[in-house]
């Protein structure tokens, strides 16, 4: 009785600790996912050059003719944020 015992706790443990890891995996996967939603990049001089350039590759029917690549993170997320809403693809963001 007391080996069924301590398998069962055994199980128990072990089901639970795959339980919590894996919730915090899939809240580290995700996080990335949606920290960009409530960025405000209006003011953005790289948010309005994507808005600018967005609007001019919908308007001659081109997919993001120009692949800009700036150093600072934040500013090529500035950057294609502001492509993709001039581009007529803000659906993605919202």
């Amino acid at each position: 009785m007391r080996m069924k015992l301590q398998r069962c706790f055994c199980v128990l443990a072990i089901a639970t600790g795959m339980g919590v890891s894996g919730v915090t995996v899939v809240q580290a996967v995700a996080a990335p996912f949606f920290q960009d939603h409530d960025q405000d990049y209006s003011n953005n001089k790289r948010y309005q050059q994507g808005m600018r350039e967005g609007k001019d590759d919908s308007a001659h029917n081109r997919d993001h003719s120009k692949k800009r690549h700036f150093k600072k993170d934040e500013d090529q997320k500035a950057y294609e944020a502001g492509y993709q809403k001039g581009h007529g693809n803000d659906s993605e963001r919202r």
